[in-house]
Order: structure tokens, then C-alpha cells, then sequence
């Protein structure tokens, strides 16, 4: 297996208005996506050596609930809740180590901004969603950019 970087973006969350950010708390829709998101992901048979997640509560719920399906514990990262880059995911796949997979839950703008600067493509990553990418050296190509509704059906057809 090639060395793979998974981004999910945390799910939908309380308005900004209705906390202090670092403690918006997701809605009972985001707490869903986060479900389906993990289901999808085990579903299609993926093993995460590693899950990092924001400290942001969002993401943290996130991380929590997708990993409940995921047989794995995530480990809050600090430079996850804002301003993380490229070469912040670069040395989380390398304290990974070789042939690895990880999962990484946060937020926008950072996660398009890591999948262009490593894939030079451009995405639109949906609340709940998730991209992929397969790394070589430190420049990559997008495998897969999954919608939440497309996360559903994966879940669902494996149910």
C-alpha cells in the first residue's frame, strides 16, 4: 500500500454565533455524518494506523463517532484546528512511518488548501466529506473525494 492521506471535515456544526468557536458542538445532523462517514470508510475496508483530530470540539465529536466504526482512537493535534498545511500533514505521514494510512480530522480552508498544495487540485470538501490522497514523496494525486450523501449510500449498502 502506498503512503495515504484521509481528510474528513467535521460535521455540521452549531451556528458561529451560538458559542466561542473552538467550542461549537455539532448538530444532531453533523453528529450523523460523522457516523456515516466512519461506515463508509470501514465499509470500503480501509485500517487507519493513525487518526489525528483537531481539538476543536466539533472536530473532536467528529473524530470520536467516526472512529467508534473504525477500530481506532484518535489523537488530538493541535495544529489541526487552524492554520494546518501542507507540510503539517507531510510530517504526520512521516511520524506514521512507511506504507501507512492516516486519517486527519479538521476543517476549512485548511483541508482544500493541503489537498491543492499536494495534488495541485482544486476541491470543494463538504461538511461530513471526505478526500483521499495517495503520496509520493511530497507531492500526491487525489484517489477520492466522497460527498456526504455519497458516504450514506456506501454505509447504507453495507448494512
Amino acid at each position: 500500500m502506498a503512503r495515504q492521506l484521509w481528510l474528513l471535515r467535521h460535521g455540521e456544526a452549531e451556528p458561529h454565533d451560538s458559542a466561542p468557536d473552538a467550542e461549537r458542538r455539532l448538530t444532531p445532523r453533523g453528529e450523523r455524518q460523522a457516523r456515516t462517514a466512519g461506515r463508509a470508510l470501514a465499509a470500503l475496508g480501509l485500517e487507519f494506523q493513525m487518526v489525528f483530530t483537531s481539538p476543536k470540539v466539533r472536530a473532536r465529536d467528529t473524530a470520536r463517532l467516526a472512529c467508534e466504526a473504525l477500530a481506532a482512537e484518535p489523537i488530538e493535534h493541535e495544529k489541526l484546528a487552524e492554520g494546518f498545511d501542507a507540510s503539517d500533514a507531510l510530517e504526520l505521514m512521516a511520524a506514521a512511518g512507511d506504507d501507512r494510512r492516516i486519517l486527519l480530522v479538521g476543517h476549512e480552508p485548511d483541508f482544500s488548501q493541503v489537498v491543492h498544495d499536494l495534488t495541485g487540485g482544486r476541491i470543494a470538501l463538504k461538511k461530513g466529506g471526505v478526500a483521499a490522497i495517495a503520496l509520493d514523496g511530497s507531492s500526491g494525486r487525489l484517489v477520492a473525494l466522497l460527498r456526504p450523501r455519497e458516504l450514506d449510500r456506501i454505509a447504507g449498502a453495507a448494512e
